[in-house]
C-alpha cells in the first residue's frame, strides 16, 4: 500500500471541476488506503496513538509509554532505542519514510527512558528484566508472529537480539541496527581500529582523562565531539530529534549498562556475547551497519551470515546513526526488507 500515490487535496479539488461526478475507482482506493492507515480504535478516546502500559517488575508495577503511528494489521514495527537510556525521539525520521509504504511503527520509551517511569534503581537496569519488559509490551499491543517486526538500534540491538533468542516464536522479522553481537569484540574494535584513527595528541589526552576517571570533565566531550562523534556517531550535523533524544539520556542507566567510557563498554554488558547463538535464529533477520560506524561493519555483515535467514545492509556513507547520515540507503533497504518479508521472503535481496 503506497500512500505516496495519493494526490494533494488541492489537486483533487481542481480535478473535480472536470472529472465525472462519481470518483474514479483509483481515487476511492487511495482515500480508503489513507483512511485505513490512520484508523484508530473507535471504542476509545483518541490519543494520537499513545498507549501507556503497566509493566510488572520484581520491584513493583511501573508505566512505560508507547505511541502507534499508522495502522497496518500485517506490519507493526516496534522500535527499541539505544543508549542505553536515550529516548524514542531520535527515530522521528521514520515518519518521513515509513507511512508512504504503509508500514505501521510504534515508538516505545523503555523503563527509565523518556516519557516512561524512572524507578531510579540501578538494580532495575538489567538485560533479562528488559527482555521481559519487551514481552509485556508485545502482549499489551497485541503483536504476534503474523505482524510483529522488532527493530533495535545500538543498545536496542542487544535487547532485540536477546528478546529474539528467547521469544522468536512471536516475531515475524528482526532488525538489528548498528550493533555487534559481542561486547568483547566491540571493545577490541574500538581499541585496535577506532582509537588509532584519532590524532595521537587527541587520543593521548582522552586516555589521560579516562585513566583519571574524570568523565565529567568538559574537556572530554570537547575532544570527543569533533574527533570521534562527528566521524563515527553521526557524520552530518546532529539533527534536532537526535540532539533532543540524546540530551535526555538517563546517565544512571547508561553508565550502569555501558560504562562511562565512549571507547568500549565496561558496565554490566562488558561480557555479553551472543555470536555462538546466532544460528539459533530462524526468523528473518536484517543486520544493518555503517561503513564508518562505531561498530565493526564486517562483524555486522557476519551476523547476517550466521543466522538462518539473514540479510545485511551496510550503508557506505553511514556511521552509528546511518538513518541520518546515509538516510537514502538505510530507509530504502529497511522498507524493501520489511515489505519483502511481508510477502513471504525469508532472505530479501537488497
Amino acid at each position: 500500500m503506497h500512500l505516496s500515490r495519493l494526490l494533494p487535496a488541492a489537486l483533487l479539488l481542481a480535478a473535480a471541476c472536470t472529472a465525472p461526478t462519481k470518483p474514479a475507482p483509483a481515487a476511492d482506493a487511495a482515500a480508503s488506503t489513507l483512511a485505513s492507515y490512520f484508523a484508530g480504535d473507535t471504542a476509545r478516546v483518541k490519543t494520537g496513538g499513545v498507549q501507556v502500559i503497566p509493566i510488572s517488575t520484581p520491584k513493583g508495577t511501573f508505566n512505560v509509554w508507547t505511541k502507534r503511528f499508522g495502522n497496518n494489521p500485517r506490519i507493526k514495527l516496534l522500535l527499541l532505542n539505544g543508549g542505553p537510556g536515550a529516548t524514542h525521539e531520535y527515530f522521528e525520521c521514520m515518519e518521513s519514510f515509513l507511512p508512504q509504504e504503509g508500514i505501521e511503527f510504534i515508538y516505545y520509551d523503555q523503563l527509565g527512558c523518556g516519557n516512561s517511569d524512572n524507578p531510579k534503581d540501578t538494580a532495575m537496569w538489567s538485560l533479562p528484566r528488559y527482555v521481559e519488559e519487551v514481552e509485556q509490551v508485545r502482549q499489551a499491543l497485541k503483536l504476534d508472529k503474523d505482524n510483529f517486526y522488532l527493530l533495535g538500534h545500538s543498545w536496542g540491538g542487544i535487547l532485540a537480539a536477546e528478546y529474539a533468542l528467547k521469544y522468536q516464536q512471536h516475531l515475524k522479522g528482526l532488525i538489528i541496527s548498528n550493533m555487534m553481537m559481542s561486547i568483547p569484540a566491540y571493545n577490541k574494535y574500538a581499541d585496535e581500529v577506532l582509537a588509532p584513527q584519532l590524532k595521537p595528541e587527541v587520543l593521548r589526552e582522552i586516555r589521560q582523562i579516562e585513566a583519571k576517571k574524570d568523565f565529567q570533565n568538559p574537556r572530554y566531550m570537547e575532544l570527543l565531539e569533533p574527533n570521534f562523534y562527528a566521524e563515527h556517531l553521526c557524520r552530518v550535523p546532529l539533527p534536532e530529534p537526535a540532539a533532543r533524544s540524546l540530551g535526555k539520556t538517563n546517565q544512571s542507566l547508561y553508565v550502569t549498562m555501558q560504562g562511562p567510557s565512549e571507547f568500549g563498554a565496561s558496565g554490566k554488558l562488558v561480557n555479553w556475547d551472543r555470536v555462538a547463538d546466532l544460528p539459533k535464529l530462524a526468523v528473518p533477520v536484517l543486520s544493518i551497519g555503517g561503513k564508518h560506524d562505531t561498530m565493526d561493519p564486517e562483524h555486522m555483515r557476519m551476523v547476517a551470515q550466521k543466522v538462518q535467514n539473514g540479510t545485511a545492509l551496510i550503508c557506505p556513507k553511514g556511521s552509528h546513526m546511518s538513518f541520518y547520515d546515509d538516510q537514502p540507503t538505510y530507509m530504502a533497504g529497511l522498507t524493501k526488507w520489511i515489505l519483502g518479508v511481508d510477502q513471504g521472503e525469508k532472505k530479501v535481496a537488497l
